[in-house]
């Protein structure tokens, strides 16, 4: 903004133009007519006015030389950040005029003290936007302050740019606000890093209750939630607490679980924190305390009480990389800042100093670049004629300087100065540790790997230097305890177990004392034995009622109204959702138990039971094909096969049948015959044999019959089913497609062996669904009356309930896991749970079923069989036809119809061959031969056929008859 010629310069002007003050020790400026006070200035100034032309020149002459802009600067003068900002802003100015002694612009800073008040900030804003005319504003401080300091900005287009207020919320406000400071939630990330390196589950929120405090909370809640740690609780303080709220606070936290807190406040309540959690005893071993960049980087500012109550504390602060120039402008800055601040002997350079370094560095070379050529504000009319003290004039440098800012990039004090939508890039963060008076960097967290490692090591490698841990100690907390002064964990226990194996909790009615015993009982003591620390519990009878008593427990485990549950409870996605479980302590599996249904052995039709129908109906037609074959093989050679035909039909059944029990009187003269005969009688031998055995077991004993697998049949039928009272399987069932009307519950084993026993037409059930456990139980008891039916359904197993994220989960899995391998837990099971009462030589309940022998276990056999006679009717064919070729072509070669021609060749076979050993011995016995023979002679053999005058050719008949 121009000066107006003819003003008098005030001094504050001629302060910051010189880059010093224009007066010393309270003394009034005298500086008019001082030529050569005035050519110095213009040195200093680098103006374009040459030193010969300042000679002469009065203040109000010398501004001709250069352009200038006048800037707001809002701070807390009384604060630490306060007086840090200004020595940097300072300083800054000083360096960037030094280094770029032709730029023809110049900054003057108009400081207000906002004395840490909202309204104060609001004020001095509004007196620099209208009374002033200022074209930006640094500042102000906080974040609380800043939201309404962005609106008046916005209104009047004149950016606010801000070192300090780092709130995550401020920057979506306005486009105006520039947030030159990494906002909170850049270091949300490495936080979580840290907690996910020492695999911590569940963490404590300690913030106080401001626009600061809260902001960061959503971002930090969600970077724990990304690598699975909880927050077990939030401890909100207010800023002005007073040391006897925040120590009851403390004392609080100190009787939860929880050792790990993350710390979120401003130095001066961090400051009364400490203390107190030292007093607390909270900084002690086994305690883990993490703090934001905000407290880190003020670390050097806290009284040495407080210093000395924060060892071990880790913390989190942006990576500022070493160089020269940084070296430099720190000592420089040190000596600046004492002569500034006589009463402080301690001083140390901070992030927000170096942040307020590079933002007076980043405005100068955005002004260079704007020039200030135009009027800076365009008069408003409605400021004249208004009253509201919140109407400002609009500023036309503004929006080029926003634009400006925006795109300058420069490598600062504080590293690579670049603003993406008005932020700060991300940056990487060191990680620290309070040792003694000094914070130590034990690692670095970079946002590309979004890991830790050490500075010297690359950063793939994860590891981190060693670390002081409160209490000196050098053991990683592990995150948390049970508090040995807190109150012993309450164990909900299911108060009407059915399975009292399992779990069984009984009142005495006269002392009102109530023990709880059982499998999982046993089993849970023994495994909080295992544990490397003592757990103080306590059981607790859990009283419910209906079929989702099992999901209440779990529901009352999420609502904090106990600590955990223990009982044959099953994990279910359902339950997952709002408690955690341990790893299996039993197998998971839902079994189906049906009563068992046993054969009759008095059924009519037992006897064809031991064959299946294809063995039946194969064994008969092979016993017909064998007894047509014995009677084509034996029927022109032997005298028993021959004689009416009517006898022949009961040959060819006779002769296999009567091989059954090797009675037949038939001789068999045939060798072809004979191995027919051979091979069946092996066939008969072992079909008889194998039929015997198995009627015989159908006779002698009972079994069970196959149930049907298919869960569908049940439904089908509207069969009723049952399962146990508050156990998820009444929804399971449905899910399986059963009608709630026909799932029925039952309260104990006896009500299941009653209800079974009925079935469902008698007012019980078909089928009873529990816990593949439950059903093994159940089955050792009753072993001879219920039987599993199909493969069980796959489910998950029993385990220990605990509320989401609860520490215990995973220590208590690991004694699960010893136990199980050093088979305690199968002799835990032993004392409770013992083998079936039933003899291995009962029928135990099961699938089995007497099977029918099939076609295919004699296949072979009936191959071979069929083979061999086959065979020898193929020989005993092709022997005959080729003795008789004579015969076969004649009458092939005949007039005859072709059924003739059969008749006559089966009239020929019918006939007892006449070379036949036996046959020509048997001659005389056999009496006559037939009347009507018909020979036909031949060169070699004479063959004596039977036909009829109806079959002979016709020429041949004619000839007969001239004869």
């Amino acid at each position: 903004m121009a000066n107006n010629h003819g003003e008098t310069p005030s001094d504050e002007f001629l302060e910051q133009i010189l880059g010093f003050p224009a007066y010393a020790g309270g003394a009034e400026p005298n500086l008019a007519g001082n030529d050569v006070v005035l050519a110095a200035m213009m040195l200093q100034l680098g103006s374009g006015c040459s030193f010969m032309q300042a000679a002469g020149m009065t203040i109000d002459h010398l501004v001709d030389c250069f352009r200038y802009g006048e800037f707001g600067v809002i701070l807390d003068a009384d604060s630490v950040v306060g007086r840090i900002g200004l020595t940097s802003l300072s300083l800054s100015l000083s360096d960037f005029y030094s280094v770029n002694r032709n730029y023809s612009t110049r900054l003057v800073l108009h400081i207000r003290d906002s004395r840490g008040r909202v309204t104060g900030a609001a004020a001095t804003a509004l007196d620099l936007l209208k009374d002033r005319e200022v074209d930006a504003i640094i500042g102000p401080q906080k974040s609380v302050q800043a939201n309404f300091v962005i609106g008046l900005g916005d209104a009047a287009n004149v950016p606010i740019i801000s070192f300090s207020a780092t709130s995550p919320s401020l920057h979506t406000q306005s486009s105006y606000f520039v947030q030159t400071a990494l906002n909170d939630a850049a270091q949300v990330d490495a936080i979580a890093a840290i907690v996910k390196y020492f695999r911590w589950s569940q963490v404590v929120f300690v913030y106080e209750d401001s626009d600061y405090g809260n902001g960061i909370i959503p971002y930090l809640s969600n970077a724990f939630q990304e690598v699975n740690a909880r927050v077990s609780y939030r401890s909100v303080i207010p800023v002005s607490a007073t040391d006897d709220f925040i120590l009851k606070e403390l004392y609080k936290m100190k009787t939860m679980q929880t050792r790990v807190f993350v710390v979120h406040c401003s130095s001066s309540l961090a400051s009364k924190l400490f203390v107190q959690a030292n007093e607390a005893e909270m900084m002690s071993e086994g305690y883990a305390w993490i703090v934001t960049s905000g407290l880190m980087d003020l670390f050097y500012s806290f009284d040495s009480n407080v210093v000395e109550s924060m060892q071990g504390v880790l913390g989190v602060k942006p990576l500022v990389p070493r160089s020269r120039r940084l070296r430099s402008a720190t000592a420089r800055w040190k000596k600046l800042f004492l002569q500034d601040n006589p009463g402080i002997s301690r001083a140390e350079m901070n992030l927000f100093g170096l942040w307020a370094y590079d933002t007076l560095w980043a405005l100068a070379m955005a002004a260079e670049k704007v020039g200030f050529k135009e009027p800076s504000s365009l008069q408003n009319t409605s400021v004249l004629n208004s009253t509201d003290l919140f109407v400002t004039e609009t500023s036309q440098t503004g929006p080029k300087l926003l634009g400006a800012i925006s795109e300058t990039t420069f490598k600062g004090l504080s590293g690579d100065f670049h603003l993406v939508k008005g932020q700060r890039e991300p940056s990487s963060f060191q990680i620290l540790n309070v040792v003694g008076n000094k914070a130590r960097e034990v690692g670095i967290w970079t946002p590309s790997t979004r890991s830790l490692h050490a500075r010297n090591e690359n950063e793939t490698s994860k590891n981190l230097t060693s670390i002081t841990w409160p209490g000196e100690s050098t053991n990683v907390p592990k995150g948390w305890e049970v508090p040995v002064s807190g109150k012993k964990l309450r164990i909900g226990v299911p108060a009407t177990p059915v399975y009292k194996e399992f779990v069984n909790v009984q009142t005495d009615p006269q002392t009102n004392t109530t023990t709880f015993s059982g499998y999982i009982i046993d089993l849970f003591e023994s495994v909080m034995a295992e544990l490397p620390y003592a757990v103080r519990y306590e059981y607790v009878a859990f009283e419910a009622t209906g079929s989702g008593s099992y999901d209440n427990l779990t529901f009352q485990v999420s609502q904090g109204n106990y600590d955990a549950a223990v009982g044959d409870i099953t994990i279910t996605e359902h339950r997952s959702q709002f408690v955690d479980f341990t790893l299996p302590i039993e197998e998971g599996g839902v079994s189906r138990t049906q009563k068992i249904k046993y054969e009759n052995p008095n059924d009519k039709l037992i006897f064809l039971e031991p064959l299946t129908k294809k063995l039946w109906l194969t064994a008969i037609a092979l016993f017909i094909f064998t007894g047509v074959a014995l009677w084509i093989l034996e029927h022109r050679v032997n005298k028993a096969f021959r004689g009416p035909r009517s006898e022949h039909v009961g040959l060819i059944f006779y002769i296999p049948f009567m091989s059954l029990v090797f009675a037949n009187r038939e001789r068999i003269v045939s060798n072809l015959a004979r191995l027919v005969l051979v091979i069946w009688i092996f066939v008969v031998l072992i079909l008889s044999s194998t039929y015997t055995a198995s009627l015989s077991a159908r006779l002698t004993a009972w079994q069970l019959q196959q149930a049907d697998t298919n869960i569908n049949v049940l439904i089908r039928n509207g069969d009723y089913v049952g399962c146990r009272k508050g156990s998820f399987i009444v929804n399971y069932l449905q899910s399986l497609g059963f009608e709630e009307s026909k799932i029925r519950i039952y309260d104990s084993l006896d009500d299941f062996d009653v209800a079974l026993d009925k079935g469902s037409a008698k007012g019980g059930i078909t089928a009873f669904f529990s816990r593949t456990p439950h059903t093994d139980l159940f089955l050792s008891k009753y072993c001879n009356k219920y039987m599993k039916v199909g493969i069980p359904y796959s489910t998950q197993g029993f385990a220990y309930v605990f509320p989401k994220g609860s520490p215990l989960v995973a220590d208590v899995s690991r004694a699960i896991i010893k136990l199980t391998d050093n088979h305690r837990k199968s002799a835990i099971k032993e004392r409770w749970i013992r083998n079936s009462a039933c003899s291995e030589d009962e029928p135990l309940a099961s699938n089995a079923k007497w099977k029918s022998i099939d076609l295919k276990s004699f296949k072979i056999l009936f191959g071979i069989t069929a083979g061999i006679t086959a065979t020898c009717l193929v020989v005993f064919l092709v022997s005959y036809l080729y003795q008789n070729r004579d015969f076969i072509h004649r009458i092939s070669n005949s007039g005859a119809t072709t059924w003739s021609k059969i008749r006559a060749i089966c009239k020929h076979f019918d006939q007892r061959d006449p070379k036949s050993f036996r046959c020509s011995r048997d001659k005389e016995d056999d009496g006559n031969s037939s009347p009507d023979l018909n020979v036909y002679p031949s060169h070699h053999r004479s063959t004596v056929v039977p036909i009829s005058s109806e079959e002979m050719p016709t020429e041949n008949v004619a000839a007969n008859q001239s004869r």
